[in-house]
This record gives structure tokens, sequence and C-alpha cells, in this order.
């Protein structure tokens, strides 16, 4: 977005749905005299510029005396608006003609085609948002899952927000009191002795909790690769569409029946999971299947973790060691198709509700010893839809790999305000030192007051124009 030639109050246009055919079309306009523009090409003028805020005005969109649609138009006053200026949404029929046909007319109307998040940047510059619910707004359009939506939700509500907020408000409470000590100095044994640490204390360590909480937040923003593989027929195209919960991939007795990989997207618990299905990894003088293998391998490699399916009824081999030892990802073993086996002593209930009685099977010592990557193993049966529960726990707890943060409220929400964050903490973390050293307060003001500017960046009161363009930039038109 390029801010160096925004115009605030310009009147602006965008198409805010789906340009697809469907039951309904919006779009939205902002900015001075837009709804007298909008007047013009309206078949009821006086009604729509007299309409009072937060109320819909029926009539038809005109292009002169041709009607283009039947519409609602809805009216928003501002500053009670979502940026802070008068705005107008028109609510049409969804064809694709429809939309692109009213939009064109208010483009010769006197309105200009919105940029990429240009309602938004409204709505930060005149007081509507602060950068964090800005910022939110993308993650949940662009989420994934319910939980990664709901994490953006909090944001978007001010959590964060109101989390920075009174973590600044512990430090400008420690500025005040030093403030104070230099105007009325006391005698102290040390510089450390001449204020209150508690404040900044207690900043530091929720300042450190917030910097934690930026990796469980990427996770659920970005997701994670999955990569299954196995040698031909272990079951990955069951298992694939099992996680699935749809047949996506072909399942056959026949060997080799995956040629190149399929991926879809699931949910691991909240966790946007990329989930590919690979060729079977076997040697093999068929140049297709070969090109396979060799991109499962290529797949594995940039994965985040590799389930590998192993057929229970038949007996780990060379080759199979072979495979697992070449991945340096962590590694779940799959014990698939136990339903074929002999019925043992596991009981446990599928995912069906039923109760089954199979047999378990397990690597021994020397095995897991060639694996070096191994995480755990399991045993499934990708058939009948058992043990899938027990997979998707260990699949997560990988992902985790211990430090996922189970809140939900005042994470951070993307690179730029993780960044901002560990400068405060450093700054901070720094004040402290300087005391303990016995610097002059003076050094530990300006260390103080450095953390307040970078807090400062995450919420955007102190924000360079080129982190503006970065964090817009990447919104939709109509957004």
């Amino acid at each position: 977005m390029d801010n160096t030639g925004y115009t605030p109050e310009e009147p602006i246009a965008a198409i805010a749905t789906a340009m697809a055919p469907s039951a309904l079309g919006i779009i939205r306009m902002s900015g001075k005299n837009s709804i007298e523009l909008l007047s013009k090409v309206f078949s009821r003028p006086k009604a729509l510029c007299e309409a009072q805020g937060n109320t819909i005005v029926y009539g038809w969109i005109k292009d002169g005396d041709r009607k283009i649609d039947e519409v609602l138009v809805s009216v928003f006053r501002g500053p009670k608006s979502f940026t802070g200026e008068d705005m107008a949404e028109i609510s049409c029929h969804g064809g694709t003609a429809v939309v692109n046909s009213i939009f064109n007319l208010l483009l010769k109307s006197g309105f200009r085609q919105a940029q990429r998040g240009e309602y938004t940047f409204r709505a930060y510059i005149n007081g509507k948002a602060d950068l964090t619910k800005a910022e939110a707004v993308r993650e949940i359009i662009e989420s994934r899952t319910d939980t990664s939506r709901g994490r953006a939700a909090g944001r978007l509500a001010g959590s964060l927000f109101e989390e920075i907020a009174s973590i600044k408000k512990l430090v400008i409470d420690t500025l005040a009191s030093i403030e104070v000590e230099i105007e009325y100095p006391e005698d102290e044994e040390t510089i450390a002795d001449a204020f209150n640490r508690d404040g900044i204390v207690n900043a530091i360590e929720r300042l450190k909790s917030l910097s934690e909480s930026w990796k469980s937040e990427k996770l659920y923003q970005d997701g994670a690769r999955i990569v299954l593989c196995g040698k031909t027929n272990a079951g990955k195209s069951s298992l694939f569409n099992a996680m699935l919960k749809e047949d996506r991939a072909i399942v056959s007795d026949i060997e080799g029946t995956t040629r190149d990989w399929l991926e879809s997207w699931i949910s691991v618990d909240g966790i946007p999971v990329r989930l590919f299905d690979t060729a079977g990894l076997r040697v093999t003088d068929d140049l297709v299947e070969k090109a396979g293998v060799e991109r499962t391998h290529d797949l594995s490699e940039e994965a985040d973790a590799i389930l590998y399916l192993q057929d229970a009824t038949k007996e780990i081999v060379a080759e199979d060691l072979s495979f697992l030892k070449s991945f340096s990802k962590p590694v779940i073993f799959i014990w698939n198709k136990i339903d074929m086996l002999e019925p043992g002593c596991a009981e446990d209930k599928a995912d069906s509700g039923a109760v089954w009685n199979y047999a378990e099977k397990k690597l021994s010592d020397d095995e897991k010893k060639l694996i070096p990557a191994l995480k755990c193993e399991v045993s499934i049966s990708a058939k009948k839809s058992f043990g899938i529960e027990n997979l998707i726990k260990e699949l997560k707890e990988i992902l985790c790999a211990g430090n996922l943060s189970l809140r939900e409220q005042a994470g951070l929400g993307s690179a730029r305000q993780k960044t901002a964050v560990g400068n405060a903490l450093e700054c901070a973390e720094h004040a402290l030192i300087a005391a303990d050293d016995n610097y002059t307060l003076d050094a530990v003001v300006q260390d103080l007051e450095d953390c307040l500017d970078y807090l400062g960046e995450v919420t955007g009161e102190v924000t360079p124009d080129d982190v503006l363009e970065s964090i817009f930039s990447n919104f939709c038109v109509g957004k």
C-alpha cells in the first residue's frame, strides 16, 4: 500500500465479496461525501442522504434511466463506523456481471478503487483500531481452524492491546518514581535502592510470557506440514482418508497405486495441518513411480513431522530401517492393519464407539536404535478408524514440543509484534542491570523510555511508514 500519496478522506469503493456467482454481493464505500456520491446513482437519493447511521435503505442502482439492480444500502455515519468516516455498503445480487456493473458505475461517479487494506488502515489512523486489532482482522480472514480463529478474535477484541497497556503502566509508574528521586534525591547506598524494582520485574515476566506465546500462535496461524510415508500397500491412503474423514485418495490392494503426492488441510485438535499422502517407498524400475519416491524424500525433508506406516502383518526388513534412518524430522512409527492380527490383550475404544480387542506390536530395542528421529510408536487400523484419536494426540504433542501455550488471550499475532516485544524486554532487563551496576538514574530512565517506545510499536503509537505499508499491503482490497 502506497501511504505516501494517500488522501485519508478521499471517497473509495471496493468489492468486499468473492468474485464468484452467489446469492449476494457486497460493495463497500467510505470517505467524505461517499453517501452523497452514491445517491447520484440511487433511485431514492433524498432518502439515502437523510438516512441515519446504522440504517438500511431500499432502492435501485441506476445508470441514467437504466436500472442495474435492486439493492439494499446500509448506511454508517462517522465516527460510528468501521473506518470512522461516513460509509455505505451495497447489498446486491451476487452475479459477477451485476457486481462489476455497480462497481464500475461507482468509479465513474467519483469513487476511487480502494487499495489493499485501506479500510482497515483508515480505521487505524482514525483511532478506531490499534495495530494489534488491525492485524487480527487479517488473521481471522486467513484462519484455517476454529481454534486459530478464536485466538485471533481475542486480539481483535483487544486482549493484546490491554496486556500491552497494562505492562506500559508498570513501566510508566516506575519511571514516575525515578523522576521523583531525580528531582528530590535522598541518600541511598546504591542506584538500585533508589526505586522499587517490583514493577519492572513484573513487566519483564509478562513480556517474557508474551514473547514465548509467539511460537504457539505462529503454529496456529501457519500450520504444520505432515507427511505420510512408508512402503507400498502399508495403508497410507487409507489413513489419509481417515484423517480427512472423506475419500480423497484411491485405495487399492495393488502396490504402487499412489504415484504422486496428494495434500489437504486438516485440523489436529485445532492446529492447521497440511497433510501429504505420498508414493510408497520401494526400489522400482518404473520411471513414474521412481519419480514419486524421490518426491516423497523431498517432502519428508520439508516436513515438520513424519508419519511412517508399517503393515503390522509383515515384518520389518532392512529396507524399512534404511528409509527410517535417513529421516531427520520427528518420526511417529505407525503399526497399521492391526485388525488383521490375532486378537491379543490390547483393548481400546475406536473412534466409532465400538470396542476392539487387538494384539499389540512393538519395535525391538535394537530397531529403535536404528531410527534416530523416532519419537513414539502407535497401533492403528486405518480401515476401521481405530487408534486415530491416539495418533492425533501424539502428533499434537510433537508439534507442540512441550512449549505450546494454551492461552487464547493476549498472545502475539505477528513476527513484527514478536520483534517489538523482544526489544522491549531487552530494554527492561537492561534497566535492572544498569541499576545493579550503579549506573546513573538517567541511564535507567533511558532504558525504560526505550522500552515504552518498543511497546508503542506493538500497538501502533510509534510506527514507521514502511512498517505500516508492510502490514496493510497484505490485506485484501475489500478490507
